[in-house]
């Protein structure tokens, strides 16, 4: 039974009607079938994979353009801007994984809740979760904000890149607690099973911090479009103006994610009931399955920040060589993230609802559609990759480097997807303590060691090539963990 402003009535009669959940095609007809016990065929779950795929994968498509434009923003300014922002990159990545983490803890048990039909529960957990994101946003802003000064001269930063450095990582910092916000409301509306909001909402994202930072970067100037000139303010804040701008637009999400699954989600807005008292058993999860991710994610970026350290000696156009090719391979490996999501709230949902056989043959169909995806990916990344760095940077240097160290990584792609993809499915399980351990033991028992090793001969090539080798015996890791099963018998619920 459910608690409801106050009435009483059945768990199941306050799910959405089959046309609403969440605006997306599919999925409410999956909890019926999933629910009665329903063979789903190999083709349905396709499909159903597809569909919930495709809005995510967009999103994540349009993300990495957005940031293609960025980055050509802020490459135009030179190697100095590319590599201040390059310098932090990492340690930035390791404060935006802690965000996920905690989304992750809580969005996870939404979707097995709603799986099995508890979605007066799965709104409590939604409040729970907006009352903690707010408190670990804030912790992270108040811990970056005080590496901020000191970070980039750890990092072994070059004289002229550590103010820009130092700007770029407080302003960002600072706005941890709405990036905390949106990746916790846009997990809840994914993992209830609308994908389209929160993927619109992320893709608008990427197209305010476009216009943030056309205003905030550059001083005011002359533009001229289709033969018409006119004079554009412009703030001239350069690396630090990066920052505010992504900080902005991080603020304007946000609130319009909040916004969404607090009014507007069929199953979780705030109006259909619930609770907002901490309860012991939730928070308990949360932690058990953020846990690991946040190690997962500190493993990762921490092993990131020690190859940014060996990368930095290679001097100002290997970091920015090393930064800009990071950014133009994230073109290959988003759709995979895009695949990943729709595995985790499919594996979740059939788990909720007792069908081990469902959650099983998605996993797989999942990792088979990310492995021919990102293989697409990688091709057209090998063969675009210096049309890609001539729109990234001026600098020859920079262009040449990066191109030749991008298309080493592009050999790693499919297995590279094969570990994304698997790591969401596991996670719709609440299975994330092997895959962090495993994550660490290919970073810093595969990565880190031949970056050392091949540094000096090779320099970033070496580098590149270390991460290439170090991503195929990931993917063969993570495929031994899905094909043994043992993931499938874990269940969040009582």
């Amino acid at each position: 039974m459910a608690i409801f402003g106050g009435r009483t009535r059945p768990a199941r009669q306050d799910a959405a009607p089959a046309a609403e959940a969440g605006g997306q095609p599919g999925l409410p007809a999956f909890l019926s079938a999933a629910q009665s016990g329903e063979v789903l065929s190999p083709r349905r779950r396709m499909g159903l994979i597809v569909r919930l795929s495709i809005p995510s994968i967009l999103a994540q498509v349009s993300s990495i353009l957005m940031q293609y434009i960025d980055a050509a923003m802020v490459g135009s300014l030179g190697a100095s801007a590319s590599a201040a922002i390059g310098l932090v990159a990492s340690s930035s990545w390791l404060l935006g994984g802690l965000c996920t983490a905690a989304a992750t803890g809580f969005s996870v048990q939404v979707a097995h809740m709603i799986g099995a039909g508890r979605d007066g529960e799965a709104r409590n957990v939604l409040r729970q979760a907006l009352v903690s994101a707010l408190c670990m946003g804030l912790l992270l802003a108040a811990i970056g904000a005080s590496l901020s000064f000191p970070l980039p001269v750890w990092l072994g930063g070059e004289a002229d890149v550590i103010p820009g450095a130092r700007s770029y990582f407080l302003i960002y910092a600072c706005g941890l607690p709405f990036t905390q916000l949106r990746q916790t409301c846009g997990s809840m509306l994914q993992c209830s099973g609308d994908m389209r909001t929160p993927s619109l909402l992320n893709a608008l994202m990427c197209l305010w911090d476009v216009v943030f930072n056309s205003l905030l970067i550059f001083p005011t100037r002359t533009v001229t479009v289709l033969g018409f000139s006119f004079t554009m303010w412009g703030a001239g804040m350069e690396v630090a103006g990066a920052a505010l701008g992504t900080a902005l637009a991080e603020v304007v999400t946000a609130l319009c994610m909040v916004g969404a699954v607090c009014f507007r989600s069929p199953k979780l807005r705030l109006r259909l009931g619930g609770s907002w008292r901490m309860e012991k058993k939730c928070l308990t999860t949360a932690l058990r399955v953020a846990v690991p991710i946040a190690f997962e994610n500190s493993i990762l970026c921490l092993a990131q920040v020690v190859t940014t350290t060996i990368v930095a000696p290679l001097g100002t156009v290997a970091v920015a060589a090393n930064s800009l090719a990071v950014t133009a391979e994230s073109l290959c490996y988003m759709p995979g993230f895009g695949v990943a999501t729709a595995a985790t709230t499919l594996v979740g949902q059939s788990l909720g609802a007792g069908r081990r056989d469902l959650a099983r043959d998605f996993a797989r169909s999942s990792v088979l559609l990310g492995v021919l995806v990102m293989s697409g990916a990688a091709l057209a990344m090998f063969l675009l990759a210096p049309a890609v760095f001539a729109m990234l940077t001026p600098v020859e240097e920079v262009r040449q480097l990066g191109t030749e160290v991008l298309r080493i990584e592009a050999f790693a792609e499919p297995l590279y997807a094969a570990s994304i993809v698997t790591a969401g499915a596991l996670r719709g399980a609440g299975d994330t303590l092997a895959p962090s351990l495993m994550n660490f033991c290919s970073m810093w028992g595969v990565r880190v060691p031949l970056s050392l090793l091949l540094v000096g001969p090779l320099g970033l090539h070496g580098v590149w090539l270390a991460m290439c080798i170090e991503l195929c015996a990931r993917g063969v890791l993570f495929l031994i963990r899905l094909g043994r099963g043992k993931w499938l018998r874990r269940s969040l619920l009582n």
